[in-house]
């Protein structure tokens, strides 16, 4: 079994890394309401599954510069956001659940930017964090 530490902080930003978080935050939102319309715009007999939407998330990387500038890892967890929310439709679905079936929407109040592996670095001390993508947070 693999033990996940979780730690929090309280965020200390002059109000240039301020901005660089909301950037980073809108281009999260940006790349799940991107996978998600590629998922609707597919083909009925195209395969549209998580690997494909990590597969598209890196072609935004390469069209975008803005999207490039977050971390890979960043990028891929936006993906697989979207993806979650896609099969989440597709087990209610399958499930037979009356009602709605929780179509995936577009995100409009997105507050989160996910880095799991990479695009941080823990201060030996564990008082500090430093996020090392180039969207400039520092």
């Amino acid at each position: 079994m693999t033990k996940l530490l979780v730690l929090e902080y309280k965020v200390k930003a002059k109000k240039l890394q301020y901005l660089a978080i909301e950037e980073a935050i809108k281009t999260t939102q940006f790349i799940r309401n991107k996978c998600l319309r590629y998922w609707m715009d597919a083909p009925k007999e195209a395969k549209i599954d998580r690997f494909a939407l990590n597969k598209y998330s890196t072609e935004l990387r390469n069209e975008f510069k803005f999207v490039a500038n977050l971390n890979s890892m960043a990028v891929q967890s936006s993906a697989e956001r979207a993806w979650l929310a896609i099969s989440r439709f597709y087990e209610n679905c399958k499930k037979k659940i009356s009602g709605k079936k929780g179509y995936p929407r577009f995100q409009k109040d997105n507050r989160s930017v996910e880095y799991k592996t990479s695009g941080w670095k823990l201060n030996p001390t564990k008082r500090r964090i430093t996020i090392t993508d180039k969207k400039g947070i520092a």
